[in-house]
């Protein structure tokens, strides 16, 4: 068993990147490629796996920006949808407490003209 010093310090600083910092992970990498052996494919290919992690961890956090800017406009809306409602509520609540004296003075009227229509017949008879 060989022990290549540049595979085992080329897989650490792989290890590094791909792991976001994480020196446990650098430092398994780092002893991985010095006993096994660090080729110029397995660099590249693990180079090409960190930019593809790279590039899939970006587009993640650019989902959940978005998602969560879905979740804010929707709370936006239901907040206006809310308080729509809520102004509904009150102008009904309002023309029923409008109307209900408009109704009774309607009533009153009628009754005062069939009071009005009886005596004048009363008169004339």
């Amino acid at each position: 068993m060989s022990f290549n010093l540049i595979g085992g310090l080329l897989n650490a600083g792989l290890g590094l990147i791909e792991s976001g910092g994480n020196p446990l992970a650098a430092i398994g990498m780092g002893l991985t490629g010095a006993t096994g052996g660090a080729t110029a494919g397995n660099v590249a290919g693990a180079a090409g796996n960190a930019g593809l992690g790279a590039l899939n961890a970006q587009d993640e956090a650019f989902q959940l920006a978005m998602y969560g800017e879905q979740i804010r406009h929707q709370e936006t809306m239901q907040a206006q949808s809310q308080a729509f409602d809520e102004m509904m509520d009150e102008k009904s609540e309002s023309m029923r407490e409008v109307n209900t004296p408009r109704d009774v003075q309607m009533t009153q009227r009628k009754a005062d003209n069939q009071i009005t229509k009886k005596f004048i017949e009363s008169i004339t008879e």
